[in-house]
């Protein structure tokens, strides 16, 4: 078909095919590859390493180039089973169940059953197929770019797993021309017009016709049923958000500026928890002054909110700060992440962030768990009017995350590009009708640690705190007539009076 000789025609390098399933495209990689091996040195000749996601399908190419060795390339050769010693990276090896057949040339195609972590031990040709699915494709396509240097080549072949998958970001970084990768893009309908049913009919020993194909064609799209975007993802190509999803990809990145910051604290040392007082508070001290409070000196006049979530060993402390601007967009240029952060540590820097803020209006905090004492200290310090202490239950959330999700919607909310922030964004799920990040839920961060959607509570925690209404600062009101601030003097107008308490129901108490 006109698509799979396109492909084995491009002699890049580098190559990626993000492809809709069935469309033969491993079919060709397997005649492509068997032609390499047949040929003398001389001719091109090479090795070519395949990697699959499952046993099964390595077994299923390896088959496949033997037949075409046969009936293309006139040798009849046999697949081998054998062990492939895998070196680690700690200098110990272990065996890889691979499958193998060698030519006459001294070249052979191997397929290996599962990731080989010594890949930059290799030289030939390397095939990474439906490499979305495979544990962690990032490494695996870190690690054959060592092959280049002795002139391999990579083939990365693949459906769609997600638009967060590291394949499809690959894609995208591709097209944004990060990498020299030559992108294939065959979706089943193109497939379908370069003859993928007549193919199928042939095999199958179906006599072609119009009524047949158009048929055929129904029978495929409608299995899916309802599963609109399964169907997209494994026939067109395109990347799924993902079930229940509250805020797609495009919202987020649309709402995220390289011009806002994360500023990220981890230990210094495992047994950090364990040295002096002095020595924690010194450390931590010296880290807020040097990175963070630079970030603090344009906020500090303004009227500023905080969310944040908190978390002792497993997930992330986030803090996110930021303001409501003028025209009503809310602003978050700084989230401060802590990871394995003491307790006493946690407090000195949220102590040290609020006290910053001179105006600061309103804080939403985590009161779970070890966060209800930091939440009731806060509240202690800043005061009742302008901290509250969250337990957040699915009528908060009813209330809250339908506003939130339209503030990416509208783009009246700004915040940092960072791919761990749009990740956990990227956790909140429609459970039951109603927009949370689910308990079970966990992704890895960039720097390998296990994360909950924390940067993705913070902000919303700080998007509702923006959406309170407080009493004025002390010694100031509201002035009715034109909704600014008056001083106390002024206050002594007839028109003058004090925002009423009622309006601010949320502050002062413990949320359930």
């Amino acid at each position: 078909m006109a698509h799979q000789v396109e492909w084995v025609s491009d002699e890049s390098d580098l190559k990626l095919a993000e492809k809709g399933r069935r469309t033969g495209i491993t079919f060709a990689e397997a005649l492509a590859s068997t032609l390499i091996g047949a040929a003398s040195a001389t001719a091109g000749g090479d090795n070519t390493f395949y990697i699959g996601d499952t046993k099964e399908k390595g077994l299923e190419f390896i088959g496949t180039c033997a037949k075409f060795a046969r009936n293309v390339a006139a040798e009849l050769l046999s697949v081998e089973d054998f062990l492939f010693d895998d070196v680690q990276e700690d200098g110990s090896s272990r065996q890889i169940q691979a499958y193998r057949i060698r030519f006459a040339s001294g070249f052979q195609i191997c397929a290996l059953s599962s990731r080989p972590a010594n890949i930059r031990g290799l030289q030939g040709r390397v095939i990474i197929d439906e490499a979305a699915f495979h544990p962690n494709v990032r490494g695996v396509i870190d690690a054959c770019n060592a092959l280049l240097i002795w002139g391999g080549k990579i083939r990365i072949i693949s459906t769609h797993n997600g638009v967060l998958n590291a394949f499809n970001e690959l894609i995208k970084e591709t097209r944004e021309g990060r990498y020299d990768y030559s992108i294939h893009r065959i979706t089943f309908d193109e497939a379908v017009a370069n003859g993928l049913y007549e193919r199928v009919c042939l095999l199958r020993n179906w006599t072609a016709s119009a009524e047949g194909k158009a048929e055929w064609y129904r029978k495929v799209r409608r299995s899916y049923g309802t599963r609109i975007e399964a169907m997209r993802e494994e026939l067109d190509a395109v990347p799924r958000e993902g079930e229940g999803v509250m805020l797609p990809l495009a919202l987020i990145e649309a709402c995220s500026t390289r011009e806002y910051k994360v500023e990220r604290w981890e230990p210094p040392t495992t047994d950090f928890v364990d040295a002096p007082e002095e020595i924690r508070r010194a450390t931590m001290q010296a880290w807020l002054e040097e990175t963070v409070a630079q970030h603090l000196v344009a906020l500090a006049p303004l009227q500023t909110a905080i969310g944040e979530d908190f978390a002792m060993r497993q997930d992330r402390t986030c803090i996110a700060i930021g303001y409501t601007a003028g025209d009503l967009v809310r602003h978050v240029p700084l989230i401060v992440e802590l990871r394995s952060c003491p307790y006493d540590q946690q407090k000195q820097a949220l102590f040290f962030i609020a006290g910053q803020l001179r105006d600061l209006r309103a804080a939403i905090l985590d009161a779970n768990g070890n966060g209800m004492v930091l939440a009731q200290e806060t509240r202690q310090k800043f005061g009742q009017h302008r901290v509250t202490e969250l337990m957040a239950n699915d009528a908060w959330y009813r209330e809250n995350s339908p506003r939130f999700r339209a503030a990416f919607e509208d783009r009246s909310i700004l915040l940092p590009a960072d791919i761990d922030v749009r990740d956990d964004l990227r956790q909140f799920r429609m459970v039951g009708g109603v927009g949370k990040i689910p308990r079970d839920i966990r992704n890895e961060g960039s720097d390998g640690g296990r994360r909950h959607g924390d940067a993705g509570v913070a902000l919303l925690n700080f998007y509702t705190a923006t959406m309170q209404e407080v009493p004025p600062p002390a010694g100031e009101t509201i002035d009715p007539a034109e909704d600014t601030y008056a001083t106390q003097a002024e206050a002594e107008r007839p028109t003058a009076r004090l925002l009423p308490r009622n309006h601010t129901p949320l502050f002062g108490r413990r949320l359930q």
